[in-house]
């Protein structure tokens, strides 16, 4: 009766892998108990989720090496595996509320999150990229955009294109807030999407910086954003919190894989009591003001709290 904060299943988005092939369920060494999926049993875990309350879904694909380039041209291919799989999802189950990727990386031979010249990320060359791939998005189901990519500008393009292509109703996550962190290693296990040469910090924020989050913020609000995320979770709650007490819109924050593989090495030693760890630390980030949580946990969560 006097508890604060509560957690429900309405506040989760459950991040997937999708791979290329047919009944492939492959699990991420780094990662028990997430797997990367092939297209054809990935209906069928969304419509597990479906069914015991998780809704929301953030998409991520695995794409072979053969097919990425500079350019990430395979993003544009409305028969390739991203674009092919979000269409037959809403096909299949259309209640489902897909979010989206947007970056280069996945496609890109550099592995980085925008084009690449001369050791340097080309920023406003990227949008046009990114605003082609958003549209080509919309056009095969998407609900939501998750621009991850944190080139500057990319919100305002991406909503002047979506609205020039009269997908009005198609909202942005903005990835607002997403630091230069350690806690990504297993996702990128999971996509083979690390950069073949640097890092990211050019353009992923110093985890030093809270109040540059406030200027980031700023951009994507006047941009368009519809909602404004944090990433990672865990090691930023107070830059979560600041941003819940600055802006009127939802507040997202993404506990990313590192957090989750944490959680689960330590419960696999004994060390911790994994399902306690879990829902402690997933509070806390309802605690510090996210109304949503994306999360590895939100099928584990929804499982252990049917009536949620």
């Amino acid at each position: 009766m006097v508890e604060e904060t509560r957690l429900s299943k309405k506040d989760f988005i459950y991040p997937l892998f999708i791979i290329e092939g047919k009944s492939q369920k492959i699990e991420v060494s780094s990662m028990p108990g997430i797997y990367r999926w092939s297209s054809d049993l990935l209906i069928g875990e969304i419509e597990d989720c479906l069914n015991i309350g998780i809704k929301t879904f953030a998409l991520f694909p695995a794409i072979d090496d053969g097919l990425k380039d500079k350019m990430a041209t395979e993003s544009l291919n409305h028969e390739g595996l991203y674009l092919s799989t979000i269409r037959d999802i809403k096909d299949k189950l259309p209640e489902a509320c897909l979010m989206t990727d947007v970056a280069m990386d996945p496609y890109s031979s550099d592995g980085h999150d925008g084009i690449v010249q001369d050791g340097e990320i080309l920023n406003d060359e990227t949008l046009e990229v990114l605003g082609d791939m958003a549209v080509a998005q919309a056009e095969a189901g998407a609900d939501i955009i998750g621009p991850s990519d944190m080139m500057d500008g990319r919100v305002g393009h991406i909503r002047e294109e979506l609205d020039d292509a009269d997908y009005t109703n198609v909202s942005i996550m903005a990835y607002t807030a997403k630091y230069a962190s350690a806690f990504y290693g297993p996702f990128r296990d999971a996509l083979d999407s690390a950069p073949k040469a640097g890092d990211k910090k050019t353009y992923q924020m110093d985890p030093a910086n809270q109040r540059e989050a406030i200027i980031e913020a700023d951009l994507d609000f006047d941009e368009g954003a519809d909602f404004l995320m944090v990433k990672p979770a865990l090691a930023y709650l107070d830059v979560i919190k600041l941003l819940k007490e600055e802006y009127e819109i939802p507040i997202a924050a993404y506990n990313v894989s590192g957090e989750y593989a944490m959680i689960k090495a330590a419960s696999e030693k004994g060390w911790l009591d994994g399902e306690k760890a879990m829902l402690e630390s997933l509070l806390s980030i309802k605690r510090a003001g996210a109304s949503i949580i994306l999360s590895y946990f939100a099928k584990e969560y929804a499982m252990l709290n049917q009536s949620s």
